[in-house]
């Protein structure tokens, strides 16, 4: 048997590469899964403990912050994270993005008020974006598309466990030790898989001269945070309509052509533009983008639901999550399997968007008496619309891009749906404020609902009959047009999973052949485009 080397190293030469055998992989996945296992906790441990962080902090208003404060600036960083390990190699960048992603956690846990954490879950984003991307940009590197299926197991079993696992800890950290620990406990997580990486991962690193656009993030941060501020204000503070509101509309909508512009003269530009004319890439990456706002409005606001209407403890919502962590996890591996073994993926994203405009559907029928049997069923099904949909259209991206440029398709990839994830919460939490006073109002009327603390969930429960009974009804109300609101979302990525097309995905025989993503589209120039050209 052939010795096994103490360090992994992945070797580029130009658009060729050398295949690793299975041992190698499994060390090289190893690694990579303790960054990723860091990522998936936080998104599944902090969504329960949301209620308890902003009623303690008195910040309802401010729920789409905490959440988009962390989106925003992962969402910049990930393209940045992209093209500096495509520059400087994946193992170091991979530890840095580790070592940010600690520092935010640590600033996180020491807050005391709402601007505080809004701004340490920025510190924390910085990091946590680039720790999924160079994760899946590690996989396509070193397992080839039509492999990849053989391994999704344990992709699957890292998301399935954390998001078990997240909900549970989260649950008994805030209503054991307290909230602060959601981000404390981070710190063994990440020292451990900082030490890990280091230990079996090692990419030779090609030095060359390189400029990293970090205008072109500014801008498009900018334009994030405006639309935001419009989704946040609007209905609340003005009218949708009112001058004042669309003034951020407006700014936001300049600010996009702007990124554009100077993404034409970027040297080291985020997203390559050349790449935007690869049909995958770009219906991919819009096809992400409603992903993210949908799957993120299920994972934020269902605890909410579930602690305020139904009254469960953080525990308790935790373990109601399940039946969607089963969902995702079963499926993704179902799939996996099933595209490794046809090297077929279309179908998938499309059956997965199906599910979910019948999940969002369901969900939109919930009120303040629904018995969990039928909760649990609706976040069942949804769990198995994301876990068809979340991986499946990486491959297809990573698939059609060449070699070169798949740290940075890969990012891309990600950015989109961070940016889909980013304005989802905004726009549902602003959809969840607005209806929930305009339900209250029609329940109670203007001047008691004027003296109900909204912003504090905790006290909701603890109001007079039959005040509590109105306030909670008026939430799940509102908790439906938020569902509701996301079913065109669901319909539109429908849409583009049928648009989405399909090119034979590369088997191990295909590594090292250089071109290889390109004559592929040559052999099916019918159902494909052009790649970009690569210098």
């Amino acid at each position: 048997m052939k010795k096994f080397p103490p360090k992994v190293a992945v070797v580029h030469a130009g658009d060729e590469q050398w295949p690793l055998s299975h041992r190698q992989i499994l060390v090289v996945i190893g690694a990579v899964m303790s960054g990723m296992f860091l990522a998936a906790l936080d998104m599944s441990i902090v969504g329960v403990a949301m209620p308890r962080i902003l009623s303690e902090l008195h910040g309802l208003n401010h729920l789409s912050w905490v959440v988009t404060a962390y989106l925003l600036t992962s969402t910049a960083s990930t393209p940045l994270w992209g093209k500096f390990s495509d520059l400087h190699g994946r193992g170091k960048s991979f530890q840095l993005c580790i070592g940010t992603f600690l520092i935010g956690s640590i600033l996180c846990g020491l807050s005391h008020q709402m601007w505080h954490i809004i701004a340490a879950r920025a510190v924390q984003g910085i990091g946590g974006g680039g720790l999924m991307a160079i994760a899946l940009a590690i996989i396509g590197d070193v397992i080839p598309p039509r492999d990849r299926g053989r391994y999704q197991g344990f992709f699957g079993a890292v998301f399935g466990t954390s998001s078990v696992i997240g909900p549970l800890l989260g649950g008994w950290l805030t209503d054991g030790p307290g909230w602060r620990w959601i981000f404390w406990i981070n710190i063994p997580f990440g020292v451990a898989a900082m030490v890990i990486v280091g230990m079996v991962f090692h990419v030779p690193q090609q030095r060359r001269e390189h400029r990293l656009d970090y205008l072109g993030a500014g801008v498009i941060v900018a334009s994030v945070t405006c639309l935001l501020l419009y989704l946040n204000w609007a209905g609340k503070f003005y009218g949708w309509a009112d001058p004042r509101s669309l003034a951020f509309l407006g700014v936001s909508l300049a600010l996009a052509v702007l990124f554009v512009m100077v993404e034409r003269r970027a040297q080291e530009p985020i997203i390559p533009l050349g790449l935007v004319k690869n049909s995958i890439f770009s219906v991919g990456g819009l096809y992400s983008f409603l992903l993210g706002m949908a799957m993120f409005g299920a994972i934020i606001f269902l605890p909410m639901y579930l602690q305020t209407v139904q009254g469960m403890s953080p525990t308790q919502a935790g373990l109601a999550m399940i039946p969607m962590v089963v969902g995702i996890a079963g499926t993704s591996i179902y799939t996996g399997k099933r595209v490794s073994r046809t090297g077929r993926y279309k179908i998938y994203p499309i059956v997965g968007s199906v599910l979910l405009v019948v999940a969002q559907l369901l969900l939109s029928r919930v009120h303040a008496e629904t018995a969990y049997l039928q909760l649990g069923a609706s976040t069942l099904v949804l769990g198995v619309a994301l876990g068809c949909s979340m991986q499946t259209v990486m491959v297809a991206v990573q698939n059609a891009v060449p070699r070169p440029h798949m740290g940075t398709a890969t990012s891309a990839t990600m950015f989109f749906r961070q940016t889909g994830s980013a304005v989802g919460t905004g726009m549902f939490g602003a959809i969840l404020t607005w209806r929930w006073s305009h339900h209250l109002i029609d329940a109670v009327g203007a001047g008691v609902a004027g003296q109900v603390d909204t912003n504090n969930l905790a006290m909701v429960r603890h109001l007079p009959e039959p005040l509590r009974h109105h306030v909670l009804n008026s939430f799940a109300q509102a908790m439906d047009d938020v569902f509701l609101a996301g079913i065109p979302v669901a319909v539109a990525a429908l849409v583009c999973a049928v648009l989405l097309k399909e090119i034979p995905l590369q088997s191990r025989e295909d590594q090292g052949k250089p071109g290889q993503a390109g004559q592929a589209q040559e052999d099916n120039s019918d159902r494909s485009v052009a790649l970009p050209s690569h210098g």
